[in-house]
């Protein structure tokens, strides 16, 4: 069933149920939006397609699955799209001398360069509706988070590039809107699989690696539906100047998920903080009292 006359339309990537798209489809749909649900496998979507929501299967790591899945969208919505929202992604953790750049390709390819492809190829869409894009960034992106060197800089890409992004399409009427997402509850950051390699110089503190592994869903973590409203709220407010869009209207920086407050707060001070909060509620000084410990027995044999 493809969208009734009138009916404004939102496409979203990355919607595997228990994570944020599943939640964005939902709130979304209660609204009275026409979603396009995606993911790699459309059949996880079921429960979405049951409700009356369009499913699409879409990786956006594949050119020719974004083509497919672009010229599907535009038979279904007459060639307009009115959101997108490009929430697909990639957890990495991994400390930053342990890394394997073909794992951090895999994660660029998704977080990074499959951003920036939806956005290519759906921007005739978006033009033709003078829609709004929402790319789904992180708290990450200007923090320095431990052991997370590469999500912090595949989501800082995503920050900057938004930013070029908002100007160069002002002047279609399309709009981009930055979610700083903080700790939500989602299955991107609940896989434990990652583990130090043998010779790690981290090996030292396991146990803090294997704890940041889950840190997301552990501190000041907000639950997806709440999140998902938020969003949602937001990007169907009306639009208003530069100047007063933060206070009453769509903001162009939308802060969400635990910490976002602290976080957004902490701008107006200096990195310094959050870089000393970060050493320590991570652990990082239990690694120079074992760094110590380990000097003091070289002296003394």
């Amino acid at each position: 069933m493809g969208p009734q006359p009138g009916q404004k339309t939102v496409l979203i990537t990355g919607c595997t149920p228990g994570g944020i798209g599943h939640a964005l489809c939902l709130e979304f749909h209660s609204k009275g939006l026409h979603v396009i649900a995606t993911a790699r496998n459309p059949s996880v979507l079921a429960d979405l397609s049951a409700l009356g929501m369009t499913t699409l299967p879409l990786d956006v790591t594949s050119p020719s699955s974004i083509k497919t899945c672009h010229d599907q969208v535009s038979a279904l919505t007459n060639n307009k799209l009115d959101i997108l929202v490009n929430n697909a992604g990639r957890t990495h953790t991994h400390p930053a001398t342990d890394i394997d750049i073909d794992d951090v390709r895999e994660t660029f390819e998704t977080n990074v360069f499959g951003v920036m492809a939806m956005c290519a190829a759906f921007s005739d869409l978006l033009i033709n509706s003078k829609g709004l894009i929402i790319n789904i960034a992180s708290l990450a992106a200007i923090t320095p988070y431990v052991f997370g060197s590469v999500y912090c800089a595949s989501k800082g890409a995503v920050v900057s590039y938004s930013r070029t992004l908002r100007l160069e399409l002002k002047p279609f009427g399309v709009r981009v809107m930055v979610a700083m997402t903080g700790t939500v509850r989602s299955q991107i950051a609940s896989k434990t699989h990652r583990t130090l390699p043998e010779g790690s110089i981290y090996q030292r503190v396991k146990e803090i690696f294997e704890k940041r592994l889950t840190f997301s869903q552990n501190n000041a973590t907000v639950k997806t539906e709440d999140y998902a409203k938020k969003l949602v709220a937001n990007a169907l407010k009306p639009e208003w100047p530069l100047i007063l869009r933060s206070w009453f209207g769509r903001a162009d920086w939308f802060w969400a998920g635990g910490w976002s407050k602290g976080v957004w707060a902490s701008t107006f001070f200096g990195e310094w903080i959050l870089d000393f909060v970060l050493y320590r509620l991570i652990g990082l000084k239990k690694m120079e009292q074992v760094l110590r410990e380990e000097e003091r027995k070289k002296k003394l044999t």
